[in-house]
């Protein structure tokens, strides 16, 4: 072998190993396979302001692995398509991404005066982004229509 030949193998197989650490397969949307109950709904119209289930557990989100995701509206049950971007470190301990759902299909039973079933259901079309951020989930809908905030359920 020639010395430059000798010099510069070593150096091509230390390069072609550190470049191989960095290729990485795509992450998955951070949201598979998770479930959450529901926090808040915030208007950005100081007319209807934040509204607080009494019951968080009657509303709950829940992302599967395969594209769907089951709802709990109050006395309902729903169910709808979803798509997200994976999960973007902007800072430490917050993630971000795009987020959207198709057509939510659910039942319409009549849920008690107060229930948040109707005010979520017209929202959920209207996500855009994700946000993943001290332990919960924040869902912005489009043009500055509200956030919808999510805990981890039980």
């Amino acid at each position: 072998m020639s010395r430059n030949l000798r010099h510069t193998l070593p150096v091509a197989a230390a390069l072609s190993a550190l470049l191989a650490g960095c290729v990485q397969a795509p992450e998955p949307p951070a949201l598979a396979g998770s479930r959450w109950q529901l926090v808040a709904l915030a208007s950005m119209d100081d007319a209807q302001g934040t509204q607080r289930p009494a019951d968080p557990a009657r509303y709950t989100l829940a992302f599967g692995t395969d594209g769907r995701a089951a709802l709990q509206l109050d006395c309902n049950r729903g169910s709808a398509g979803w798509q997200a971007t994976p999960a973007v470190a902007d800072s430490p301990g917050r993630r971000s991404g795009s987020l959207q759902f198709s057509a939510l299909a659910s039942t319409r039973a009549m849920c008690p005066h107060g229930s948040l079933a109707p005010a979520l259901g017209r929202a959920l079309p209207f996500v855009r982004s994700y946000l993943l951020e001290g332990g919960q989930l924040h869902l912005s809908l489009m043009a500055d229509g509200g956030i919808l905030t999510w805990a981890p359920a039980p």
